[in-house]
């Protein structure tokens, strides 16, 4: 590699761990802040429809942990399909990217989830049950399904990013090669 590609390689494997740092900071961040809201909420037994102040600050911060992982798998592919070669750690080129995806697709679901939903649901979960406990029958089906909403989107937000990997490859490919990109006409 020559200077400037050995420079962007490094600045990406730096922004990839920067922003894996970021995301586990950002959601445990995000737990913490809805944990002293839902709890003072709670104390002060404020009407039950404001349990959605604390929903919105989880739903925001799935989002911002999402897009952190989302950018991080990207750039993972990027350097994969621009940097890495078959047979890489043999010829004394990068290999990082390549390797853990064969390991993710040799064995499926051996970590943790990047996007931390069990934490997420959990948390979701918890916040309505103060309303379960004091709302009224109306404001216990509008927050009910506004926490059903955002439990939805926490799975299907997990689901399509387990998808971006496989996805973005070929993609990838067919920018560097300079044909169309998979499933355009």
């Amino acid at each position: 590699m020559d200077d400037l590609a050995q420079a962007e390689y490094a600045a990406l494997r730096a922004t990839i761990r920067q922003r894996g740092t970021a995301r586990v900071a950002i959601a445990w961040a995000t737990l913490v802040v809805w944990a002293g809201l839902a709890g003072l909420l709670v104390a002060w037994a404020v009407w039950p429809a404001a349990y959605v102040f604390p929903l919105i600050v989880l739903a925001a911060g799935f989002e911002a942990v999402l897009a952190l992982h989302v950018g991080v798998e990207r750039i993972g592919r990027y350097l994969q399909v621009f940097y890495e070669r078959p047979g890489a750690p043999a010829a004394g080129r990068p290999a990082w990217e390549a390797t853990i995806m064969a390991y993710g697709e040799r064995h499926p679901g051996g970590g943790s989830d990047p996007l931390f939903t069990p934490l997420f649901a959990v948390a979701t979960a918890a916040n309505l049950f103060p309303v379960a406990v004091t709302g009224g029958r109306p404001e216990l089906i509008l927050l009910t399904l506004a926490h059903a909403a955002a439990l939805l989107r926490f799975f299907t937000a997990r689901r399509r990013a387990a998808e971006v990997r496989a996805a973005d490859l070929p993609r990838f490919r067919a920018l560097k090669d300079g044909s169309p990109p998979p499933g355009d006409a």
